[in-house]
């Protein structure tokens, strides 16, 4: 029986894979462990205990060719499947998601954006002209994107991912401000920049109370 990866294992996956773009971009051809831990705050333990679970990839003396790596987590994460999305909600978080995110180098491509208003449909948001949702289906049909991104309102939220899992979508970027649970065939990943916010919040009180203790030892 195959052995299953961590979720914690997976979610360092893409923090790696943006590493070691960057790494590319500047020209460096190998690291090793430490290097890389040095460059992201994790132990080398630990990088080295990640790729393990797909296999290592380093030699022993050289490190890794990053190169090489890099491609190898693209294929774990499926970057290299192509895989296309579809945008529903072209409101403030649609369009600064839409603006702001190089889908290409992401591994997967944007083919369409889609919402209810009037006033948006028809018009160019990036390169893609807003298209009404009613006529979604059509274009699933047509062109079968395997995932969505949400930026509806979460009172509408359930009721769109539904439909949209009827029109053949299997897999949903949830930005909607409420946990989108749906069938087990059906990936989901929930994004809570108020999560983010709170996390930031812990740790700035995790400082100042060690700055207090500090300071009372002194005392």
């Amino acid at each position: 029986m195959e052995k299953k990866v961590s979720a914690s294992v997976i979610n360092r996956l893409p923090r790696y894979y943006r590493y070691l773009t960057d790494l590319l971009s500047s020209g460096i051809e190998r690291i090793s462990s430490k290097e890389l831990s040095e460059r992201m705050h994790v132990t080398a333990s630990q990088i080295r205990q990640d790729l393990n679970c797909f296999g290592g990839f380093g030699q022993q003396g050289y490190g890794y060719n990053v190169k090489s790596l890099q491609s190898e987590i693209a294929k774990i994460l499926g970057l290299d499947r192509g895989y296309t999305a579809v945008l529903v909600g072209a409101g403030n978080m649609g369009r600064t998601f839409a603006i702001n995110t190089k889908f290409e180098s992401r591994g997967f491509r944007l083919i369409g954006i889609f919402d209810t208003d009037p006033k948006k449909i028809g018009t160019t948001l990036t390169r893609y002209t807003i298209m009404d949702y009613k006529n979604i289906k059509e274009f699933i049909d047509t062109h079968h994107p395997e995932m969505a991104i949400l930026a509806v309102p979460k009172q509408v939220i359930h009721g769109v991912a539904e439909e949209l899992i009827g029109y053949g979508i299997r897999a949903f970027l949830n930005f909607s401000y409420t946990e989108l649970s749906t069938a087990e065939d059906v990936a989901v990943e929930n994004v809570h920049l108020s999560d983010s916010l709170m996390r930031l919040s812990y740790k700035l009180l995790e400082h100042d109370q060690n700055e207090d203790k500090k300071q009372e030892s002194e005392v």
